[in-house]
């Protein structure tokens, strides 16, 4: 029994006419952590490589998988050239770095010298760095980015984007959102009146039941952190408003006709569960869904012998004092039937749930991927009709 008998035949995912489809610009992979969307990402850019697209991968794994599986010794946040595509596209690859790209959003939004006030500003230090969803704020600014080099120069024609490791895949969508209104609203503009109204003016804006207000919060925050964070709000002025507006029109770019959204899970309880809550939240958003990659499914070559007949002849052979390994093995392949039967209850539950959505399967393999061929296995195993 294979992987792709987890999924039933009308369910099947076409991989390759996705990829093929030269209207699709933008992938978009995600899904909860730890199911495996820096890898399914670059076997699927590698395929659209290897059949002819000119794909960039932005990766948002800090664990840096994805340049050792494509040949590279590292990643960083300009797009590497990788070798070793066989056809007539080209493949590049990326790997977000935050705060670079907050700060190359400053120095192309500012002059020289508000730009070099606001990256020496500690607020902006803190916020570039490791304020709540930054991260994912980041990575829809860098896929704006990658989106406008790619129209300009037609460097690109398909970005296949990784998606954060978030605690849940759903922040993928709501950070970016969360983090512009914050940066955009009223409570943090308020903060920043001081700086820019100053003096006695600062007076004439503020009441007297505000000034109290901000000297409870500065001794709660600090003084040193609020005069921060009105200095950082006052120097970016007019870079300031458009946050939320960056972050609504990528929203929206990710509602177009030429994105695709493809879910990654396990064959496992909780996995399918967040699959099946992000579908809902795709659906909800009315963001163009292709499908579910059901990643690291059990596979057996004996299909016939099922998982009790398999136990008893290991009991049998173990009560007989046979030789052990061939009980050893027979209660392997038990063990793994009972795997792939649990596995494709998982996933009959969650096609019954989500009849529309199709689905691709992708067979667990004995080890990591760590090369370009491994990848083409993973992206033969998601085609309909698999590479010979």
């Amino acid at each position: 029994m294979n992987a792709r008998d987890v999924v039933p035949r009308s369910k099947n995912l076409d991989i390759d006419a996705l990829l093929d489809d030269r209207s699709i610009r933008v992938i978009v992979c995600c899904g909860s952590g730890g199911v495996g969307k820096t890898t399914i990402a670059a076997a699927l850019g590698l395929r659209a490589a290897d059949r002819g697209r000119d794909v960039v991968v932005l990766t948002i794994d800090p664990a840096r998988r994805l340049a050792q599986a494509l040949g590279l010794t590292e990643l960083d946040n300009d797009p590497r050239p990788v070798a070793g595509v066989e056809g007539e596209g080209s493949l590049a690859a990326m790997m977000l770095d935050m705060k670079r790209t907050f700060d190359e959003f400053v120095e192309s939004n500012s002059d020289p010298e508000r730009a070099a006030t606001i990256l020496a500003n500690p607020f902006y230090q803190s916020l570039s760095s490791s304020f709540a969803g930054t991260q994912e704020y980041m990575a829809m600014e860098k896929l704006g980015q990658l989106r406008g080099k790619a129209e300009a120069d037609g460097t690109w024609d398909l970005i296949v984007v990784d998606t954060p490791p978030s605690r849940s895949a759903l922040d993928f969508l709501d950070a970016p959102r969360r983090l512009g209104s914050f940066l955009d609203g009223r409570f943090i503009r308020l903060l920043a009146a001081p700086a820019k109204a100053g003096g006695k003016a600062y007076l004439r804006v503020l009441s007297a039941g505000f000034g109290m207000f901000t000297s409870v919060l500065s001794k709660i925050i600090g003084g040193q952190v609020l005069t921060d964070v009105q200095t950082f709000v006052g120097s970016v002025d007019t870079l300031f408003g458009g946050f939320r507006q960056r972050a609504d029109d990528t929203f929206a770019m990710l509602q177009a006709a030429d994105t695709a959204f493809v879910v990654i899970a396990a064959p496992e309880r909780d996995a399918l569960r967040e699959a099946s809550y992000f579908v809902e939240r795709l659906e909800a958003d009315a963001m163009p869904l292709a499908g579910l990659v059901l990643n690291r499914v059990q596979t057996t070559k004996v299909p016939d012998l099922d998982a009790a007949t398999a136990t008893a002849a290991a009991a049998r052979l173990e009560a007989g004092k046979a030789t052990s390994v061939t009980a050893a093995l027979l209660r392997i392949h038990a063990d793994r039937v009972a795997t792939l039967a649990r596995q494709k209850r998982l996933a009959e539950r969650f096609t019954a749930a989500h009849r529309n959505v199709a689905v691709a399967a992708v067979p667990a393999l004995p080890g990591d991927v760590a090369d370009l061929a491994g990848l083409r296995q993973i992206g033969a195993s998601m085609s309909v009709a698999p590479d010979k």
